[in-house]
C-alpha cells in the first residue's frame, strides 16, 4: 500500500500542472500568499478528487442523495484516501440547528434525561417519583415488615360536592369502608356531605399484615387503588406517617402530571418538547419600536421609519389625530402612552380623508391600522424579497418569556439529574459543562444505565474544549458562529468518530483563535493525525507551521504570477535559503510593519458602562487618531464591544440610525470628534452570482461609461446600460447575462453548462464587438485585477479604483468572479478597497474584524501599509486581532478577558506594544513581548 499521496499535472485553475508527493499519515500544511494556489490544490483537487472517486463507488441510488463533483483537472492523484473537508463555512443557517445539535452532543444529553431524570413540581418544586406495583410491593416488605397496613384509594383530595353517585358506585363495586376527612365509614350508611365544603375522600380497599405469602394480595389491593383513581395508593403502616405513592408522574400535592420522560420530551424540534409558545426557537421575532421610530422626530417628519413623507398611513394617521384633537407637530417622544399606542397599535375610530388620486377626488372613509399592525400584514401578504429585506430592517429577536430561551416546555425543564435541568446544563459554557460533568456523582443504578453514555459525553464536550470553544454553550445557535468557531465545532466531531485512514483537508483552523488556544488545536490535528490519517491544513499561522511534519509552498506569487511549489518538504529542511516560509519560520523576516507610528494625541473616545451580553460594566478608552488592536482570547468580549457596542452606539448618536440597536452601555464620550464610521466586516459583499469585485467596488460603472464613449460604442448609439449583463439590451437573452445555464439531472445535482448562445460571455454579440486594445467587455470581467491595472493605466477614473483593490492583496481575483466564491477575509479586502477608493477626508472610524483572515505574512505587511495610510490621512482605525505581526504594528492595544464567556469581559490590559510588553497581565502581554524581542 502507498505511503504518499503522488499529484501528477494538476492544472486546476492557476495550477501550472503541478506535482506533489505529500507522505500519508502527516500534519501538512499548504502556505503561501493569497491567491497563489493553496486552496486550489487542497481543496479543488485532492479533496475534490477523493470525494469524486468515494462517491462514483456507490450505488446509482446512494449517488442520486449526495453532490457528485466534477472531475478536477489533473492528470493523476495516486494513493488517495476517502476525504472530509472541514472549511470556514456556517455550520446552518437554520435557527434550530445549535452547538449542541450540531455535535450530536444534545442527543447524549436528551437520553440521559429520559433515563434517569427526576422530574420536579414546576409548582412547588416537589421531587416527583413512580413506582411499579412490584417495586411498591417490595418497599413494603423492605420497611413495614409485620405491621399492620391499610391499603386506600384516594379517589377525591379538597374537592367541592356531595358524593352521592361516588358512594353508590363504591357500593356496587363491593367495596364497604370509606374515609372522609379522616373518619371512616360504613358505605352502606347513608353519608350527607356538605356540597360547599372541600372533602378528601379514600377507600378502603384492604386490611392486611405485612407478612410472608401475603404478597400476591397486596400486590391485588394496589392495582385496585390504581385503577380507581388513575395512579394512586395511599399506605396506611400502623404507628407510621401515612405514604403516599403513584405509578405515573404526578404531583401528590398539586395535581400536576408529567408525560412518560422520552428523549423526545426534550427535544425542541418535537412537538413533545418544544416550547408552545416560540415552538423550540428560544425567540421571538416581532417588529420593534425602537427600530422603526426616531423618539426626537416629528411624526410627519421622518419619526416613523416605515413611512417617508406623503406616505398614504401618514396622511391617516393625521386625520386620526386632528379627529381627536391631539397635536402632530410635537416629537414622538413628547407624546403620551397613550398616544403612542395609537401611532403603533391603530384605532377602530372611523376617520374620513379625501385625497387625490390620478386626478381624481376620492375619500377613506375607515380606520387606522397602526404600525405594527401595518409592519405585519405588509410581511405575512409580501412575495417580494426585497419588500421582505426592507421590512426586516424593522424586526428584533426577543427571548422568550415563557421558556427564556431555552426552547422546552416547563415539564422538560422540571426535569432533574442532580441538582440540574436539562436546560441549566445547556447554557453553561462547555468548559464549565466539563467540570460539572467530571463531578457529577450518581448512584450505582444510574450508572449501570447512563454510564456508558456520559462516558462518550465527557470526551465529545472534552473535544470541543481541547479546539478552543470552552466558551460557547451548548444552546448556542449555529447560525450565529463565525466561520472558525464552525470549523472548530466540525472539527471537534470528527475527532469524537475516531476513524481512520482519512484525507482530512482543513482551512485555516486558527481563524479567531488567541495564540494561547493555538497549541490546543495544534495538539487535536495530532491526535486526528495519529489515529491514522492524513492532515492537511491551508494555514499562515507561525506555530501551525512550526509544528507540522511536512510543509507545501505555493508561488511565488498571486494569480498568474503562482501556481507553483516553491518548495516541499519536512519542517526540518525548511531554512531561510529559498521560498518565503524558511525565512519567516527562521525568524530571519516577519509580518510587523512600525514604519509611521504616530504618537498618541488628547483626543480619546470613550465607551463607558458596556455591559452587553458578557461585558461587565466596562469602560475602555481608544485614542483617536491612531492604529489600534483589540485582543483577547475566544469569547472575551472583543465583537460585542466593537460590533454591538462601539459601532452602534455611535451610530446611533451620529446619524439617528434607530435601525441599529447598540449594546447595553452607559455613555459614549468623544464622538463628536469622529465624522464618519465605517465598518468592514467579513459578511459576503453580494447575494447572488451577479455581484461581483468590479459591480460591488463601483469600478464597473466607470467601465460600462468608459466603453460607452468608445468610437464604434458612439456610432452605435450604446449607453453604459447596454454594458451591463442585469439589464436587458446588451446581455445575451438565452442565458439572462449569466453565462451559463442550468441542467436538470436525475441522479446527480444540477448540472450548470456555459451557455450555447453567448459561449459564457454574458452578452450579446453587437455588444462584444466594442472593444478597447482588443478587450470586450466580457474580456475585461474575465482578467484578473492585475491585468486590468495594466489595461486602464492610462484611464485615471478606473486604474485608480483597481489600484486599490489590488493594494489591498487581491490582484489576483477576477473582475466579473461571483462575490459568493470570495472567502470571508476576501471579501472585506474588497469593501476595504472600496472605502480606500472614497475621499473622504480625515476624521473617519474604521472598525475591522480580524482584517488579516487568509493573509500570508507578505500579504499582512501589505494590509498593515494601507491601514497605516489612512490613520497618516487624519482616521483612526480600530482592529480585532489575533495575529500578533499587526498587533505588534499598532499604536495602541486593548486587551479583553482573561478568559471567554463568564470568565471575559473585563478590561485586561491597556496601553502601547511597548508597555503592553512589560505588562504581565493577562495572555497576550506575555505573547507581545515574546514576539517583539523575537524580531
Amino acid at each position: 500500500m502507498s505511503q504518499v499521496i503522488r499529484i501528477v499535472g494538476a492544472r486546476e485553475h492557476n495550477l501550472k500542472g503541478v506535482n506533489v508527493t505529500i507522505p500519508k499519515n502527516t500534519l501538512t500544511v499548504v502556505t503561501g500568499p493569497s491567491g497563489s494556489g493553496k486552496s486550489s490544490l487542497a481543496f479543488d483537487t485532492l479533496y475534490a478528487e477523493g470525494q469524486r472517486r468515494y462517491v462514483e463507488s456507490l450505488s446509482a441510488y446512494a449517488r442520486q442523495f449526495l453532490g457528485v463533483q466534477k472531475k478536477p483537472d489533473v492528470d493523476d492523484i495516486d494513493g488517495l484516501s476517502p476525504a472530509i473537508s472541514i472549511e470556514q463555512k456556517g455550520v446552518s443557517h437554520n435557527p434550530r440547528s445549535t452547538v449542541g445539535t450540531v455535535t450530536e452532543i444534545y442527543d447524549h444529553l436528551r437520553l440521559i434525561f429520559a433515563r434517569i431524570g427526576v422530574p420536579r413540581c414546576p409548582s412547588c418544586g416537589s421531587a416527583l417519583h413512580r413506582h411499579s406495583v412490584d417495586e411498591m410491593v417490595d418497599m413494603v416488605y423492605r420497611d413495614h415488615r409485620d405491621l399492620k397496613l391499610e391499603v386506600m384509594a384516594p379517589v377525591a383530595k379538597g374537592k367541592k360536592g356531595g358524593f352521592k353517585n361516588l358512594f353508590i358506585d363504591l357500593r356496587r363495586k363491593g367495596f364497604l369502608r370509606v374515609r372522609v376527612d379522616g373518619e371512616v365509614y360504613w358505605l352502606e350508611e347513608d353519608l350527607d356531605l356538605d356540597k360547599k365544603r372541600p372533602h378528601n375522600i379514600d377507600v378502603v380497599v384492604d386490611r392486611l399484615k405485612v407478612s410472608e405469602g401475603k404478597e400476591g394480595r397486596l400486590a391485588e389491593a394496589i392495582q385496585i387503588c390504581l385503577d380507581l383513581t388513575e395512579g394512586f395508593v395511599l399506605l396506611e403502616p400502623e404507628g407510621k406517617p401515612s405514604i403516599r405513592l403513584t405509578e405515573r408522574f404526578v404531583c401528590p400535592d398539586c395535581g400536576v402530571s408529567f408525560p412518560d420522560l422520552e428523549p423526545k420530551l426534550f427535544s425542541f424540534n418535537s412537538p413533545s418538547g418544544a416550547c408552545p409558545d416560540c415552538f423550540g426557537i428560544g425567540s421571538h421575532r416581532s417588529f420593534s419600536e425602537d427600530l422603526a421610530v426616531i423618539p426626537d422626530q416629528g411624526l410627519l417628519n421622518g419619526a416613523l421609519l416605515p413611512w417617508k413623507k406623503n406616505h398614504y398611513m401618514l396622511r391617516r394617521l393625521v386625520a386620526l389625530f386632528e379627529s381627536l384633537g391631539l397635536e402632530t407637530d410635537r416629537p414622538y417622544g413628547e407624546l403620551s402612552a397613550e398616544e403612542k399606542a395609537l401611532v403603533l397599535f391603530g384605532s377602530e375610530d372611523k376617520i374620513r380623508l379625501s385625497f387625490e388620486r390620478g386626478g381624481v377626488e376620492s375619500e377613506y372613509r375607515g380606520r387606522y391600522e397602526g404600525l405594527i399592525p401595518w409592519l405585519d400584514r405588509r410581511w405575512r401578504d409580501s412575495d417580494s424579497e426585497a419588500v421582505q429585506e426592507e421590512l426586516a430592517l424593522f424586526l428584533s429577536d426577543d427571548i422568550c418569556q415563557s421558556c427564556s430561551g431555552l426552547r422546552l416546555k416547563p415539564e422538560a425543564l422540571s426535569v432533574f439529574v442532580g441538582k440540574w435541568s436539562i436546560g441549566d446544563l445547556v447554557s453553561m459554557p462547555i468548559d464549565g459543562l466539563l467540570s460539572e460533568l467530571e463531578s457529577i456523582e450518581l448512584g450505582d443504578r444510574d450508572i449501570s444505565i447512563v454510564g456508558q453514555v456520559i462516558g462518550e459525553l465527557k470526551k465529545r464536550v472534552g473535544f470541543l474544549s481541547q479546539v478552543g470553544a470552552g466558551y460557547l454553550s451548548l444552546n448556542r445557535r449555529a447560525d450565529t458562529l463565525s466561520g472558525g468557531e464552525s470549523q472548530r465545532i466540525r472539527l471537534a466531531t470528527q475527532i469524537g468518530s475516531k476513524l481512520t485512514g482519512v484525507l482530512y483537508v482543513l482551512d485555516e483552523p486558527t481563524i479567531g483563535l488567541h495564540p494561547r488556544d493555538t497549541h490546543r488545536l495544534i495538539d487535536t490535528l495530532m491526535e486526528i493525525r495519529d489515529q491514522g490519517n492524513t492532515v492537511i491544513v491551508v494555514e499562515h499561522d507561525r506555530d501551525v507551521m512550526d509544528s507540522a511534519d511536512y510543509l507545501v509552498e505555493m508561488g511565488p506569487e498571486a494569480g498568474e504570477l503562482g501556481g507553483t511549489v516553491v518548495r516541499e518538504g519536512y519542517r526540518d529542511d525548511f531554512d531561510g535559503s529559498t521560498g518565503k516560509t524558511g525565512p519567516y519560520l527562521t525568524g530571519q523576516v516577519s509580518g510587523m510593519y512600525r514604519e509611521g507610528s504616530v504618537p498618541l494625541g488628547d483626543k480619546w473616545l470613550s465607551v463607558l458602562g458596556a455591559s452587553e451580553n458578557n461585558l461587565k460594566d466596562l469602560d475602555i478608552s481608544i485614542p483617536i487618531g491612531a492604529f489600534v488592536c483589540l485582543t483577547g482570547v475566544s469569547g472575551s468580549g472583543k465583537s460585542t464591544f466593537l460590533h454591538d457596542v462601539l459601532y452602534r452606539g455611535i451610530m446611533r448618536r451620529m446619524d439617528h440610525s434607530y435601525r441599529l440597536r447598540p449594546g447595553t452601555h452607559r455613555d459614549i464620550t468623544g464622538w463628536e470628534d469622529i465624522k464618519k464610521v465605517v465598518m468592514v466586516d467579513q459578511s459576503p459583499i453580494g447575494r447572488t452570482p451577479r455581484s461581483n469585485p468590479a459591480t460591488y467596488t463601483g469600478v464597473f460603472t466607470h467601465i460600462r461609461d468608459f466603453f460607452s464613449q468608445l468610437p464604434e460604442a458612439k456610432i452605435r448609439g450604446f449607453a453604459p446600460g447596454r454594458f451591463s449583463f442585469n439589464v436587458r439590451g446588451g446581455r445575451c437573452e438565452s442565458c439572462g447575462g449569466a453565462g451559463e445555464q442550468k441542467v436538470s439531472m436525475l441522479f446527480m445535482p444540477d448540472v450548470y453548462v456555459q451557455c450555447e448562445v453567448c459561449g459564457g460571455k454574458r452578452y450579446n454579440r453587437e455588444t462584444l464587438e466594442v472593444s478597447y486594445r482588443g478587450h470586450s467587455i466580457a474580456d475585461v470581467l474575465e482578467m484578473t485585477v492585475d491585468q486590468g491595472v495594466e489595461l486602464f493605466s492610462e484611464i485615471p477614473s478606473i486604474h485608480s479604483r483597481l489600484a486599490f483593490i489590488q493594494e489591498a492583496g487581491l490582484g489576483y481575483i477576477s473582475l466579473g468572479q461571483s462575490a459568493l466564491t470570495l472567502s470571508g477575509g476576501e471579501a472585506q479586502r474588497v469593501k476595504l478597497a472600496k472605502e480606500l477608493g472614497k475621499r473622504t477626508g480625515k476624521g473617519t472610524l474604521y472598525l475591522l474584524d480580524e482584517p488579516t483572515t487568509g493573509l500570508f505574512y507578505t500579504d499582512v505587511v501589505k494590509l498593515t501599509k494601507i491601514l497605516r495610510r489612512l490613520v497618516s490621512q487624519g482616521n483612526t482605525v480600530v482592529v480585532i486581532e489575533h495575529n500578533l505581526d499587526v498587533i505588534c504594528s499598532s499604536d495602541y492595544v486593548v486587551d479583553l478577558g482573561p478568559e471567554g464567556g463568564v470568565g471575559g469581559g473585563k478590561l485586561v490590559a491597556c496601553g502601547t506594544v511597548d508597555e503592553m510588553a512589560e505588562k504581565r497581565d493577562g495572555y497576550t502581554c506575555g505573547f507581545i513581548k515574546g514576539h517583539r524581542d523575537d524580531f
